[in-house]
C-alpha cells in the first residue's frame, strides 16, 4: 500500500484533553426529552434515544488523522474504532456514513485505499455504509457516524457498575506509546504488529461474549486512557482499585515508557487525574501505560465478580491480551487505587 504522506500521528491522542472538553461541555444547556435515554451528562460513549418500548437508537461519531502509514490500515482502525461505541452501549451497529477530511493535491487512490478499509469494518459489523461527507483539508482525517440499535432495558451505560464488581478489559494497553515509538522508527516488528491487530479487531466479539453475563456497566478505552474511562465510570458512591500487575499490556510498550516515547495526550490524562488517582509502588512505566491514550482500544466491563474468571477465560480466547484488572469498591479519599 502506498503510504501516507506526512504521517505524523493521530488516532485517538488527536482528542482534546478531558479536563478542555470538561469545562466547555459544562457550560451547555442539558436536553429536557424524556426520550433521550443517555446524552451527555454522564460523559457515556454514545447517545440512545428511545423510539419504542423495546427500540432505541444509538448513535455515535469518531474521527482523527491517521496514525499509521498504510491508508487501508487507517481506514480500519478508524471505522473500527468509531463502531466501537455501539458496542460499548451494549447495541448492535445497523448504518454508517463517512466523515472524510483530505488535501484536494493529493493522491485519490489514498482516499480510495481509507474508504475501503472502513467499509470492509462496516461489513464486518452487520452494518451499511450509507453515504458520507467530505471536506478539503490540509490534513487527512477520517472517521464514521454509527447508527446502531438496543433493546432500553438491555443498555450498557458506564455509570451503573455495583460494590464488588470485578473489572475486565478485553484488549492490551500501550498502544499510543507503541505508534510513537514507531513513528520514531524505535517500534519493533512485534509490538507494531500486535498494537495494528489491537486497533483492527473489532469489539463486537468481546461485546457478544457479554450478552451471556451480568454486565453491570461498560465503556471503551480510548483516548483518555484508562484511568481517564474509568473515571467516567465512577458515581460518587464508587472508588476502584487496579492491580498494575494484571494490566493486560503490548509487552514492549513498557520499555518504550521508560525511553520517554511519550504523547501530550497522555500527560494531559495524567494531569486531569491529579487528585483522582493514587498509585502505590508502580513504576513510571506502569504509570505512563494507565494515561496512555489508547486508539479502537478495549471494553472495559464492570461484571458480578462471581462470572468475571469465566468470563475472563472466554475474552483471552479471543487471541488478545486482556484480563480481569481490579474491582469496584465502596468511595475511598481517592476514586482510582492502583496497587503492584
Amino acid at each position: 500500500m502506498e503510504a501516507i504522506p506526512f504521517c505524523r500521528g493521530g488516532g485517538c491522542t488527536a482528542k482534546l484533553g478531558p479536563a478542555a472538553l470538561e469545562r466547555v461541555l459544562s457550560k451547555l444547556p442539558r436536553p429536557t426529552d424524556p426520550a433521550l435515554l443517555i446524552g451527555a451528562e454522564s460523559s457515556d460513549d454514545a447517545a440512545v434515544y428511545q423510539l419504542t418500548d423495546d427500540l432505541a437508537i444509538v448513535q455515535t461519531l469518531d474521527f482523527f488523522p491517521p496514525m499509521v502509514d498504510d491508508p487501508y490500515v487507517f481506514g480500519q482502525i478508524a471505522a473500527a474504532n468509531a463502531l466501537s461505541d455501539i458496542y460499548a452501549m451494549g447495541g448492535a451497529v445497523r448504518t454508517a456514513l463517512n466523515i472524510v477530511c483530505f488535501p484536494e493535491q493529493m493522491d485519490l487512490n489514498i482516499l480510495g485505499q481509507i474508504l475501503q478499509g472502513g467499509n470492509e469494518k462496516v461489513m464486518e459489523a452487520g452494518g451499511s455504509l450509507a453515504g458520507g461527507h467530505s471536506i478539503a483539508d490540509s490534513e487527512v482525517k477520517y472517521g464514521l457516524s454509527v447508527t446502531g440499535v438496543v433493546h432500553p432495558k438491555h443498555i450498557r451505560a458506564n455509570h451503573t457498575g455495583r460494590v464488588g464488581d470485578a473489572l475486565v478489559l478485553t484488549k492490551p494497553l500501550g498502544v499510543g506509546l507503541v505508534c510513537t515509538a514507531a513513528r520514531m522508527g524505535a517500534a519493533s516488528e512485534d509490538a507494531l504488529a500486535l498494537a495494528t491487530r489491537s486497533m483492527t479487531t473489532l469489539n463486537r466479539y468481546a461485546a457478544e461474549i457479554a450478552d451471556r453475563y451480568a454486565v453491570h456497566a461498560c465503556t471503551d478505552v480510548t483516548g483518555f486512557g484508562l484511568c481517564g474511562h474509568l473515571h467516567e465510570m465512577l458515581r460518587p458512591d464508587l472508588s476502584a482499585r487496579i492491580y498494575a500487575h494484571r494490566l493486560p499490556v503490548i509487552p514492549e510498550a513498557r520499555t518504550y515508557a521508560d525511553e520517554f516515547y511519550l504523547t501530550a495526550a497522555a500527560q494531559r490524562n495524567r494531569n486531569f487525574a491529579q487528585g483522582r488517582v493514587r498509585m502505590q509502588g508502580i513504576s513510571f512505566a506502569d504509570e505512563e501505560i494507565l494515561f496512555d491514550p489508547q486508539t479502537s482500544g478495549g471494553l472495559l466491563f464492570a461484571i458480578d465478580a462471581a462470572q468475571a474468571d469465566a468470563f475472563a477465560a472466554e475474552i483471552a480466547a479471543l487471541g488478545l491480551p486482556s484480563g480481569r484488572i481490579g474491582e469496584l469498591i465502596p468511595r475511598m479519599d481517592t476514586e482510582i487505587i492502583v496497587d503492584i
